[in-house]
């Protein structure tokens, strides 16, 4: 499974922050959303298309929260180009 893409809503602590994920394995797109940080708990979406799946996140980042992109960690061992 590849992480495409990863948004978090700017805040801090286990009660406030959330994160949205959106993942693909193969043909099938996947939402992760998270309360609470890397500890916290996960409700999973699966979908046919990225449009689903885009569809979905939009509507999990409504409200108040100013949402930020951050980008996918490298694969471990991943070293920048020269």
């Amino acid at each position: 499974m590849e992480q495409r893409r990863h948004w978090w809503n700017g805040k801090w602590g286990r009660l406030a922050r959330r994160d949205v994920f959106l993942r693909v394995d193969g043909d099938r797109w996947h939402v992760e959303q998270r309360a609470g940080g890397a500890e916290g708990i996960s409700r999973f979406y699966e979908y046919d298309s990225v449009e689903e799946a885009e569809d979905t996140i939009r509507a999990l980042m409504e409200g108040p929260d100013t949402w930020r992109e951050l980008s996918p960690r490298p694969p471990s061992g991943w070293t920048p180009p020269v």
